[in-house]
């Protein structure tokens, strides 16, 4: 794929090394399709390949009034058959973006502006070095409602983060957590009202580069942090992956779909 074939993101670079990539779909809430995630991809492939880019800024299009409402279960749009051919419809947890944000060098500031579901939330736990939330926003990881498994290795990160009881329950409930109980819980780095969360993570991704940060330091920093983990990751994604594939087999998947486009609550049968 090609940067100025992009439909579902902004990806913008600027002089100072900052780069922003802004979920654009308003229409959907900045809902994630598989053209979303390749496109996350190419952006990402971009800048590891510019030495002049050298910080991240993901957040959502304002109109949308959320972050991200999650995976994208509407119509297939038309695509190119280039495009189709580096799209893998087997990665049904997206293990391959998963990987390549874990693996990625350069800093990643999630700035969250509304409402992050499901992938909307997975990415920046993968990805983000911080995350930002405006004080109004809310997470929730939805996946059981849709009777499938959490996705970009959050079967490990989630407690890693925050410990196995509380992970189990918001893993087992999809309930709601709010701002500021993200923030105590130790999720995110920092509420902010909304009109100064991006002056506020600007500030913060000046800080990472040259001259106020030196980058290459943190590259490596980075990197050593990371790389222990890189095969639980892995292995933790394609887990999740498999058991996918099972569950999308099942009655309740199937009711958990045709719920969601009926706009009610599913009526699980546990098989």
């Amino acid at each position: 794929m090609k940067i100025e074939d992009f439909t579902d993101i902004i990806y913008e670079k600027e002089e100072n090394g900052i780069c922003t990539l802004t979920l654009n779909r308003p229409e959907r809430k900045n809902s994630l399709s598989k053209i979303t995630f390749l496109e996350i991809e190419t952006a990402l492939s971009d800048m590891e390949e510019d030495k002049n880019a050298r910080v991240l800024i993901i957040t959502g299009c304002k109109e949308a009034k959320a972050f991200s409402a999650g995976g994208y279960f509407g119509p297939f749009p038309h695509i190119s058959q280039e495009v189709k051919k580096e799209l893998d419809f087997s990665d049904i947890t997206e293990k391959r973006l998963c990987m390549k944000l874990w693996d990625f060098s350069k800093p990643i500031i999630a700035a969250i502006n509304g409402l992050a579901v499901g992938a909307g939330i997975a990415i920046p736990l993968t990805g983000a070095d911080l995350i930002y939330l405006s004080e109004d926003a809310w997470l929730a990881f939805v996946f059981i409602k849709r009777a499938v498994l959490p996705e970009h290795a959050l079967s490990f990160l989630l407690p890693f983060y925050i410990g196995f009881q509380k992970a189990k329950e918001f893993l087992y409930t999809g309930d709601r957590i709010s701002a500021q109980e993200a923030e105590r819980l130790g999720l995110v780095n920092k509420v902010l009202p909304s009109e100064e969360l991006m002056p506020y993570t600007r500030a913060q991704a000046l800080r990472l580069i040259p001259p106020n940060g030196p980058s290459l330091s943190i590259k490596l920093m980075k990197k050593t942090m990371h790389d222990y983990f890189r095969d639980i990751i892995l292995r933790t994604s394609k887990l999740e992956n498999e058991g996918d594939k099972s569950v999308m087999k099942t009655h309740d998947f199937r009711e958990s779909t045709r719920s969601f486009i009926e706009k009610r609550d599913p009526k699980f049968k546990g098989k």
